[in-house]
């Protein structure tokens, strides 16, 4: 053991669930959920997803193997603390499930999670919020079994095991996070995102981007101070795994994403290609960590105004994650380029091979994310969700109370480090 400095960090940890890939492959879940001896299941949704059938289907396959399936669509698209607490309300109320299946986009796989936290352990939701806004209390056991299917391609939700919502009294995002969470299984059929509209695509999509990006330009392991066993966190920076799943999905990615977009209606090749792109992410940043472009996102989305984005419920204003994490990327990725020069640049090679190649380095990667950003209509900075130069002061906040994420930068950044990143991404173009 000569040479090592036991003050620094010499582990790292990764893990993810087992996957079933492939079209058609929703309709196995009830042959998958059979083999962990269940007879009551909980089906968590949303409404818009229940519309169109795909719940009410997998629930009549979990039939044909005796399991009891009921459907709750009470999902919020953007999960707040208050439709977390009712959908809990709801599920404890039914009694007691053997085990649960989210069908939807992230919004559903994390209120699962929840729900699943919630019925299987003691305690209430602020119990287990990340600190500092809630007490990071450590699940007392062990969960119920928990298949996660996604229908957009995106949060990577399914392989991850973190939950992400509204604190509503706070005006922030935060989230929970324990490997606990990890779903039991991963089951991703593309056939069930050909119909999401472009504008969906558009925004998960670039969840997607950040996610591989801000966990490949995270820190490296070892620069962290050691920890203790029961001080290890999800998040615990870079390795030479998580590395090699967001190389794949930055590859994906350039290969697929624009055609998603604009073609997606017709080309499964490319809906596939996104859906391994989120679940690949997922395998990488889910163990390995995001930094400034998620950590922005979370006061961006929690204190939005009259934003109310194509595509989306048209009942209330919000900002898409996908595009809430998306819009001061080019600008934090300026701002962390010094730190890991080689890992922005390689980066912006992968998700775009063909690339001028600029003068000025630092430039690159920011080149590459705002073309992408306006071939698929992304917002134009934070002006393009209705904020301006004088909202950066109460956004501020929200963003350093995200401190699990900011750690993970190579460059730890200040107040003023963040409120300069925020007033430089108004307008990114």
């Amino acid at each position: 053991m000569t040479g090592l400095d036991l003050r620094e960090e010499t582990i790292f940890t990764w893990g993810a669930p087992p996957l079933k890939f492939g079209a058609g492959a929703a309709d196995e879940v009830g042959f998958e959920m059979s083999a962990y001896g269940v007879r009551r299941v909980l089906i968590v949704t949303d409404s818009g997803v229940n519309a169109l059938g795909a719940p009410a289907r997998i629930a009549d396959n979990l039939r044909r193997y005796k399991i009891e399936a009921e459907i709750f669509d009470g999902v919020h698209v953007e999960p707040t603390d208050d439709s977390m607490n009712k959908a809990v309300e709801y599920a404890r109320a039914q009694g007691d499930w053997d085990g649960f299946v989210a069908v939807g986009g992230g919004s559903a796989i994390d209120t699962a999670k929840a729900i699943n936290l919630l019925t299987s352990c003691s305690g209430e939701l602020m119990d287990y919020i990340n600190k500092p806004i809630g007490n990071a209390r450590v699940p007392d056991g062990a969960l119920k079994p928990m298949i996660a299917i996604p229908t957009t391609a995106g949060t990577g939700s399914e392989s991850t095991a973190m939950c992400v919502l509204d604190i509503l009294s706070m005006k922030v995002k935060t989230g929970i996070s324990h490997w606990r969470l990890r779903p039991t299984l991963a089951v991703i059929d593309p056939l069930l995102t050909m119909t999401l509209p472009p504008t969906v695509t558009a925004a998960s999509g670039m969840d997607i981007v950040c996610h591989a990006v801000e966990s490949y330009t995270a820190r490296w392991y070892t620069t962290f101070d050691r920890k203790q066993p029961e001080q290890r966190v999800t998040y615990c920076g870079s390795n030479p795994v998580s590395d090699l799943w967001c190389e794949r999905a930055m590859e994906l990615l350039a290969r697929s994403f624009r055609t998603a977009v604009h073609k997606g209606a017709e080309d499964v090749e490319a809906r596939s290609d996104m859906m391994m792109a989120a679940t690949f992410a997922g395998m990488g940043f889910g163990n390995s960590g995001v930094h400034i472009p998620h950590a922005n996102a979370y006061p961006i989305a929690g204190m939005v105004r009259d934003y109310v984005p194509a595509g989306y419920p048209p009942d209330e204003p919000m900002v898409p994650h996908g595009q809430s994490v998306s819009l001061t990327a080019p600008q934090a990725f300026r701002f962390s380029f010094e730190s890991a020069p080689e890992r922005h640049l390689r980066a912006a090679a992968l998700l775009d091979p063909g690339a001028e190649t600029l003068n000025d380095a630092s430039e690159q990667l920011p080149s590459v994310l705002i073309k992408l950003m306006r071939d698929i209509d992304i917002p134009n900075g934070i002006g393009g969700v209705g904020y301006s130069e004088s909202d950066v002061p109460d956004l501020v906040p929200g963003t350093m109370k995200q401190q699990r994420l900011l750690a993970t930068c190579p460059k730890t950044p200040t107040e003023e480090d963040i409120a300069d990143i925020l007033t430089k991404s108004v307008q990114n173009w």
